[in-house]
């Protein structure tokens, strides 16, 4: 399975207001919007890194008048560049900014984590609701045929062929089932509610917009079980947790070139002098020019703590790397499972209310002919109910288990390639 198939897997459902329902949430989810100012947070930071690499020039003006005593009262006017560089030899403000490069690239990356999050839990939603509708059809439908059987109970005890057991039985029955539909209704609207509130809307946005009952959405029968190797790389989280690691490595550089010496330069360029027009003239200019270099001596060892803090970091973005990808094996391995399970069960259960359908309908038969009890034909409807509603919820449950796979596989996010415009020098984590 390509990353271009999982780009968006929401539309294999064949589902427009599923596919609707997860474009208002990647556009107005909360959780989004507050990833995505984060990402512009880490990229404005970036900016300021990538500026320490360049010189600073700064201008300046003033005017004074100054009296002393009797003496007249003098001016003085002053206009300058001053302009100062640090030199980057051992590459320190260097690996600052692939720090803050990676950094950036990383947060993109927990940006697509968040989006992958919202549309798989739209889509659970989603199927959430939908099976709620349809195990509520199923109840109804059964609530219909138990009250029809109920109805011809009573006229079989008021011909005196049974006796008001059988009623009572009935009554119990169809209560019984009439009692789960309030419970599948509440279901219903708390899916709706989840939904509305996904796509940043008021809970009972969207009660009037779902309410019109729909099938459980389907994926394609045909998915891909076979993956290439690097597919779990267009994981977000694990190129964030990678970009982490990149970053950590840079700031480890980072502490290290604090050892060694810096190199700066600095000089300035004005004009001085006691009135406005005289500032053109060339005897005004005055200009200076200063090369510094500065290293530790002694520090008491700050500079050694700041690097095996860093190296500690390090070894904690190493290891939180490993954990992420193990999960991502783990999720992707359990979702496979769970679809290749609920496939032969759901082929299973289909089988079973089908029979039971036949078992209902041939109970009633022998009921209205006085060959069984009605005992018989409770079981035969209890059984019909049952089958039927696991049914739907395993549709259901498979639906499920193909959103969790394209989670797993990272479905749902694409890169973005403003954060690949990182120094050549950014170094790599591999994924083996």
């Amino acid at each position: 399975m390509g990353s271009s198939s999982l780009t968006q897997w929401w539309l294999r459902f064949n589902d427009p207001l599923l596919g609707n329902l997860v474009a208002q949430a990647m556009q107005a989810n909360t959780s989004v919007k507050s990833a995505e100012a984060a990402l512009r947070q880490a990229r404005a930071l970036r900016d300021v890194a990538a500026a320490a690499l360049l010189p600073t020039v700064g201008a300046s003006a003033s005017a004074q008048r100054s009296k002393s005593g009797d003496s007249d009262a003098i001016n003085h006017f002053n206009a300058g560049l001053d302009a100062s560089w640090e030199i980057d030899v051992f590459g320190a403000k260097r690996s600052a900014l692939n720090a803050s490069a990676a950094t950036a690239r990383a947060s993109s990356a927990s940006l697509g984590d968040v989006q992958v999050s919202i549309a798989a839990e739209v889509a659970l939603s989603y199927i959430t609701l939908r099976v709620a509708q349809a195990r509520l059809t199923i109840a109804r439908n059964n609530l219909a045929s138990q009250q029809e059987t109920q109805q011809i109970t009573q006229w079989r005890m008021q011909a005196g062929l049974v006796t008001s057991l059988d009623v009572e039985q009935a009554r119990a029955a169809t209560e019984q089932t009439r009692a789960q539909l309030p419970l599948l209704q509440i279901s219903i609207d708390q899916a709706s509610h989840a939904l509305a509130v996904l796509t940043g809307k008021p809970p009972a946005a969207l009660l009037t917009v779902l309410s019109a009952v729909a099938p459980v959405p389907q994926a394609d029968d045909n998915l891909a079980m076979s993956m290439p190797a690097d597919t779990l790389r267009q994981r977000p989280d694990v190129r964030a947790a990678e970009f982490q690691v990149t970053a950590a490595l840079a700031r480890v550089s980072q502490a290290e070139a604090a050892r060694l010496p810096s190199f700066n330069l600095g000089g300035s360029l004005g004009l001085s002098a006691l009135t406005l027009g005289a500032l053109t003239n060339g005897a005004s200019v005055v200009s200076s020019l200063l090369a510094s270099i500065s290293m530790p001596v002694f520090d008491g060892g700050a500079i050694r703590g700041q690097i095996r803090a860093q190296q500690a970091a390090l070894d904690q973005a190493g290891m939180a790397y490993k954990a992420v990808v193990l999960k991502a094996l783990q999720e992707v391995e359990n979702a496979l499972v769970a679809i290749r399970g609920d496939r032969e069960r759901l082929l299973h259960l289909r089988e079973a209310a089908k029979a039971a359908t036949n078992a209902a309908r041939l109970a009633r038969q022998s009921y209205d002919s006085g060959l069984v009890d009605f005992a018989t034909v409770l079981q035969t409807q209890r059984t019909q109910l049952s089958t039927q509603d696991s049914v739907a919820s395993a549709t259901a449950d498979l639906s499920a288990d193909h959103v969790r796979l394209y989670k797993a596989l990272g479905g749902g996010w694409i890169p973005d390639n403003n954060d690949h415009a990182t120094s050549h020098t950014e170094q790599r984590t591999p994924l083996s």
